[in-house]
């Protein structure tokens, strides 16, 4: 078996229409249509594995929600539509920080940020963002 790497990972998700997530515990999240990236660090058990398990969660495959971004995969109308990935890096905040957007006060628990999932209109604009912070395109 192979040893899955840790590190940072951001999820690009779409979301074709208005609508309310309730993220757990954090409460209500008012989300506009257009696209919503999360970033998050996988340095526990499984690694980036972790992003297989939110694609799992965004087709139906897997209900339990373990964190905050699962509220939002969870939803029908919302999709997943690909992924970012830098082994061995914790540099979510910085990744967060680097991208375009209205911040989403949901997912950094563990930090002074506020949050880590950011909401554009634009794809393209948050696209090349992640290209540029992730390092020259390591999506998964």
């Amino acid at each position: 078996m192979r040893p899955v790497p840790a590190g940072t990972y951001t999820l690009l998700v779409r979301v074709p229409e208005p609508l309310t997530v309730t993220f757990g515990a954090a409460g209500d999240r008012e989300l506009a249509a257009g696209w919503a990236a999360y970033s998050g660090c996988a340095f526990g058990p499984g690694g980036l594995d972790r992003v297989d398990r939110h694609h799992e969660i965004a087709t139906g495959e897997r209900e339990t929600r373990h964190w905050h971004v699962d509220h939002l995969l969870g939803q029908a109308a919302t999709r997943l539509v690909t992924s970012w990935t830098t082994p061995e890096r914790r540099i979510e905040c910085e990744v967060h920080r680097a991208l375009p957007g209205r911040q989403v006060d949901v997912g950094a628990s563990d930090c002074t940020c506020g949050g880590h999932l950011r909401h554009h209109e634009d794809r393209g604009v948050l696209e090349q963002a992640l290209d540029e912070v992730h390092e020259l395109d390591h999506r998964a």
